[in-house]
């Protein structure tokens, strides 16, 4: 059980922050995180040995709104979207040397680059059109947690606290369908929580979060309060491998506020997301590097873009 603590811990723990990219009900339909991405393995445990994960994460999602449905997109208010975004997220978390006490701590920080199209009907006037736009590669906003700490109940309990900072820096244009950037500050209180069941082999994570949005000053649009919950169960084998599942849950619980906003009624959304995970590890002295793939699909889903990511991440702890 310390091997597993002391050379995993590190690992999951950046892997679960490895990407962050637009999807839930907010203005454009996008927000910070998709519906089931957000937890990997470990997520609330940060081991006592100091060391420096660096990983690699790669998400694909492709989902639309119904064309009958209004949609708030920047300037304009369109009828139904379809979107695919596409982002590769290079992350890095230090853990601080701390010891091997009931709580250690550690920094990170996320560079994402992303590739956004969309089409939307858009209505001028009587007119409604067709229209589509793509922002091609390129930086998408950078988000950092400059203190993460981890408390250990025991061997087999752990838990997780931090506030992850979204910043505004990516390109941004209020009279383009397609950006780089939700051109507003976002922050995230999160609790993560792992148990460890037969022997480490068995292990559930959650993580929990609620995402704080600051006004869009472009479109005078203010995204709602979003809570966010998503959950793993997996199962490792000697032989480096390991099978489980994943769900996620988005709920916004403030309406969006506005004008566009309080014309479509707050605009609030929800999303459910279920599907399986697979990941191989591997481990030498000092280090280890581990990769993983999911998939997951979008069920009893409001106001927000609804599809099936795929993601795949590759992290290596020195």
């Amino acid at each position: 059980m310390k091997h597993v603590l002391l050379h995993t811990g590190l690992l999951g723990l950046a892997a679960s922050l490895a990407v962050a990219m637009p999807a839930h009900a907010v203005e454009g339909a996008l927000g910070r995180t998709i519906t089931g991405t957000n937890i990997t393995s470990y997520a609330g445990v940060i081991p006592p040995a100091p060391g420096f994960t660096a990983g690699v994460g790669y998400v694909h999602y492709s989902g639309d709104i119904g064309g009958s449905r209004e949609v708030p997109l920047n300037n304009v208010v369109s009828l139904g979207v379809d979107a695919t975004f596409d982002m590769l997220s290079l992350t890095g978390v230090y853990v601080w040397d701390t010891g091997e006490g009931r709580w250690n701590f550690a920094s990170m920080g996320a560079l994402p680059l992303a590739n956004v199209e969309v089409d939307a009907n858009v209505s001028l006037g009587p007119r409604t059109g067709r229209v589509s736009d793509e922002d091609g590669w390129g930086l998408f906003d950078p988000f950092f947690a400059p203190v993460i700490a981890s408390y250990h109940f025991d061997k087999t309990h752990h838990m997780s606290l931090a506030l992850y900072v979204y910043t505004d820096w990516g390109s941004y244009d209020a009279n383009r369908l397609a950006n780089l950037s939700l051109n507003n500050w976002t922050f995230s209180p999160t609790v993560g929580y792992t148990q460890l069941m037969q022997k480490g082999t068995l292990e559930f994570s959650v993580l929990g979060a609620f995402d704080i949005y600051t006004k869009n000053d472009a479109t005078d649009y203010e995204n709602g309060t979003v809570f966010r919950l998503d959950a793993q169960l997996i199962k490792r084998f000697a032989n480096g491998w390991g099978v489980g599942g994943i769900g996620g849950w988005i709920e916004q619980i403030e309406d969006d506020d506005g004008p566009t906003a309080d014309r479509l009624n707050g605009f609030k959304g929800r999303a459910f997301a279920l599907g399986p995970t697979v990941n191989y590890t591997k481990h030498w002295k000092g280090g280890q590097v581990e990769f993983a793939a999911r998939w997951l699909q979008e069920f009893d889903v409001k106001n927000r873009i609804e599809g099936d990511p795929l993601m795949v991440t590759a992290m290596v702890t020195f």
